[in-house]
């Protein structure tokens, strides 16, 4: 395997997170998003989406964050990423997607770039805008895990897709200056998260291509 990815993109730190939950320490080959890398033909020839992440394999390229996840998941099934049970599967994949599909397209860069060429956003109003979904959407998500009995992880003794999800998640509200002072759950959980060497080491500010923000 070769993992294409940035230092600080949600979705490569969601897959760096899965990687070292299952012990797998594929090579990295940056693909510097401000630079505009992953425009490159080469690149996109590998991912025609032009985003990181990118997985090669014996199989092909995969693509999309959630799916490599579940591609490692289904060829290294341990530890499992998802509870048991069908009910319990379903749930951990609707919090991991009211993240991935309705918080975090609406702070990528390719959006904020274009909220600030075509509508002349400023610094000021990008960062409210990321407040006002990525704090939103963080909300949702406390509800959701309310929902659940209370457990050292979202969805029983062991950190899954949830917290794959939720940990970069919430990097991302810190760089943008969400208050997630209200949010108990979530706060609990990215502490018992972070004391983990699987969450600490895929951490942005510790990967090979990291630069000062």
């Amino acid at each position: 395997m070769t993992f294409h990815g940035y230092f600080r993109s949600s979705a490569a730190y969601r897959c760096r997170i899965a990687f070292n939950l299952k012990g797998i320490a594929p090579p990295l080959v940056p693909v510097h998003l401000r630079r505009g890398e992953q425009r490159a033909e080469a690149y996109l020839a590998l991912n025609p989406q032009g985003l990181v992440p990118a997985l090669e394999t014996q199989e092909g390229a995969l693509t999309q964050s959630l799916a490599i996840i579940e591609w490692l998941d289904e060829t290294h099934p341990e530890p499992p990423l998802l509870p048991a049970g069908a009910a319990a599967r379903a749930r951990a994949r609707a919090f991991a997607l009211a993240i991935c599909c309705d918080i975090h397209p609406l702070q990528n860069l390719r959006v904020l770039a274009y909220l600030k060429s075509t509508f002349g956003a400023d610094q000021a109003a990008l960062d409210a805008w990321c407040q006002r979904w990525i704090g939103d959407g963080l909300a949702a998500c406390e509800a959701l895990l309310a929902r659940e009995p209370v457990a050292p992880f979202a969805f029983g003794e062991r950190p899954g897709l949830a917290e794959i999800c939720l940990i970069p998640q919430m990097f991302s509200a810190d760089r943008f200056g969400v208050d997630v002072s209200g949010l108990p759950r979530l706060r609990a959980l990215r502490a018992a998260c972070e004391a983990l060497p699987a969450f600490a080491d895929a951490h942005p500010a510790r990967q090979p291509d990291a630069e000062a923000a």
